[in-house]
């Protein structure tokens, strides 16, 4: 964490959040996130920390805005531009693959970029992926992690407990078959952890063990709906 961050911003983050939680009337923390400078977002959210915080929140908040106050469904809910934050239109798929991705090609698997992202998501985009974000973004599916609120102050550790919990919760490691059993998330973006290599190091760091022969098998994606997932 370098540069101080304009904390201000952090924290509407947090209360937007927080207020869908608890079912709070949105609309003026909506105003106030549409009438933000662009500038200030670009100035304030000034390292990959600051980025992860907020835009995982707003993610979050918004899905769940979106899914149902709006009663959108897939796929237009990951992909229509309805947020508006400092006058511009962003749609989930823009916050998860441009943003917090740094701009990858949705369908890729983690491999390959955006050839024309626009020079809007490159000045908001973070500068290094993050494999952990997919262990924190909530999609209103039986299969997503729950919703936990991130602090700028404890993003790492967070990011570190999310993925530790979901991988433990979805993963099984057969010793005897020398097989793992894991998310369907690994799979649609292997890029973004290294590969198969890289999913059985992560793994295998989870787990405390050697996993580098064992071969990888991906769950099933249960996309039966469940909004209002929130960890304890």
């Amino acid at each position: 964490m370098d540069a101080t961050p304009d904390t201000a911003l952090l924290q509407l983050s947090e209360r937007f959040l927080y207020a869908v939680k608890t079912e709070e009337p949105t609309t003026a923390i909506e105003a106030e996130l549409q009438s933000i400078d662009i500038q200030r977002i670009k100035d304030g959210l000034n390292n990959d920390d600051a980025i992860k915080t907020f835009w995982v929140n707003m993610y979050n908040a918004w899905f769940q805005i979106l899914a149902g106050r709006e009663k959108m469904t897939r796929p237009k809910i990951f992909t229509k531009k309805v947020i508006v934050i400092a006058s511009k239109s962003f749609s989930l798929d823009n916050i998860e693959h441009d943003i917090l991705r740094k701009y990858r090609w949705k369908f890729s698997m983690g491999y390959l970029p955006k050839f024309f992202p626009g020079k809007l998501i490159k000045q908001l985009a973070v500068s290094k992926i993050d494999y952990r974000i997919h262990f924190a973004l909530n999609c209103g599916a039986k299969s997503c992690p729950p919703i936990a609120f991130y602090s700028y102050d404890k993003i790492d550790q967070q990011l570190d407990l999310a993925s530790r919990n979901f991988l433990k919760s979805e993963t099984v490691v057969n010793d005897e078959l020398k097989e793992i059993t894991t998310s369907k998330i690994l799979s649609w973006f292997k890029g973004d952890f290294g590969g198969k290599k890289g999913i059985r190091k992560i793994l295998g760091k989870e787990f405390g063990k050697d996993l580098s022969g064992y071969k990888i098998r991906f769950n099933d994606y249960d996309w039966d709906s469940v909004l209002k997932n929130y960890a304890d």
